[in-house]
């Protein structure tokens, strides 16, 4: 019987424990796959959705109760909007990382519990909602009955915040019948409006505590987007080979952001892209890339694997420091003043030329200042 990795398509030749798998096509699955694959598909979706709705609810008992508390005190202790923009202050000091405490939604909040005196309703119907569109059901409506019932509306119907301020503006609740019903808990549908804007809440994200990973892949799939289209395009010779181009080392799993081959170098070339500052250790993944790239990938004619590494910001010491004893030729390159800045129609010149990249092939050795320099492009 064959081994496991025997019956793995990949490309590249044999390695060990070194594997750049190639997916089987679908006409060489069994015939019960694609059922199989939708099946499984429809259950991520729909535990994602209860995931999100569950942290969305959350959040918004929380607004809900922070209101109350801001109501009560200000009701007891006569308290004025001074006391507002300092909680917003200590409560943004205290956790900085979430963008929900101005001022202006601490009144939101306040508005928001004083509006809905009942928790049970909050929670049974306009907790299910995004926060910007109960806001957008505060301001637009005055009838809490008929707030209630674009909430039971905007979860059946799964409304973004724009097309429930259009159904308000024309008056849905007339040509439908504004009558109220027992309101069945349910999950929007997975393909509405009102699905993508709360996978997109960065109220919930922040709540959460995963904003910050969640803008990095934004931002990494922008750049991607964009700067594909540029290699593709206008890059002289680049030809796409693979994005998030899967690999296995070890039994670990590692994904390469872009894999070119340049036709005129006669080289792969491999980019890795990072929303934050130049950290020393994307050198040492980017070189282990370009080793592997170089073993199972490169033909005995091509030249040795070049590493691009973008990054928000850097400090040419740390990164003279961090590529100092590298053999393999790597460019560490700042997107955001050197490729952000003119995207997409002036992207001709922002990355290093072919002069400069043959000039990091080529240099022979020298000091360590000489060596990294030749790899700093900017």
């Amino acid at each position: 019987m064959k081994s496991e990795s025997e019956k793995r398509k990949f490309r590249g030749k044999k390695a060990d424990d070194v594997i750049f798998p190639v997916q089987f096509e679908l006409n060489e699955m069994p015939e019960s796959y694609i059922g199989f694959f939708k099946e499984i598909k429809q259950k991520v979706l729909t535990e994602r959705l209860k995931t999100i709705v569950s942290a969305n609810c959350a959040m918004t008992l929380l607004y809900w109760d922070i209101g109350r508390s801001i109501l009560i005190s200000q009701e007891n202790e006569g308290w004025g909007s001074k006391v507002i923009d300092r909680l917003s202050f200590d409560l943004k000091k205290a956790f900085p990382e979430m963008s929900g405490f101005s001022p202006r939604n601490l009144k939101y909040m306040r508005k928001f519990a004083e509006e809905w005196p009942d928790k049970e309703i909050v929670q049974r119907t306009v907790a299910q909602i995004p926060w910007r569109s109960n806001i957008t059901l505060l301001d637009k409506l005055k009838d809490p009955e008929l707030r209630l019932w674009y909430a039971q509306r905007t979860i059946e119907k799964g409304f973004g915040k724009d097309m429930l301020v259009f159904q308000i503006e024309t008056k849905l609740h007339l040509r439908e019948g504004s009558s109220l019903n027992n309101f069945k808990k349910s999950l929007p549908p997975n393909d509405s409006d009102m699905t993508a804007q709360i996978f997109k809440d960065p109220y919930v994200f922040d709540f959460l505590g995963t904003d910050d990973p969640r803008r990095e892949n934004e931002l990494e799939q922008k750049l991607i987007d964009n700067l594909q289209k540029f290699l593709i395009e206008l890059g002289q010779g680049f030809a796409f080979v693979g994005r998030q181009v899967h690999l296995e080392v070890g039994g670990s799993d590692f994904y390469i952001d872009l894999l070119f081959y340049h036709l005129k170098l006669r080289c792969y070339v491999v980019i890795e892209l990072k929303a934050g500052k130049f950290e020393p250790g994307y050198v040492s993944k980017l070189n282990m890339y370009q080793n592997i790239v170089n073993d199972v990938l490169r033909h005995p004619e091509d030249k040795k694997t070049i590493g691009l590494l973008l990054v928000k910001s850097k400090s040419k010491m740390m990164v003279e420091y961090s590529l100092a004893g590298f053999k393999n030729p790597i460019g560490v390159a700042n997107w955001e003043s050197d490729i952000i800045r003119i995207l997409p129609e002036e992207f001709a010149g922002i990355l290093p030329t072919i002069e400069e990249i043959e000039s990091g092939i080529n240099s022979k050795s020298g000091s360590r200042s000489q060596r990294s320099k030749s790899r700093i492009w900017k």
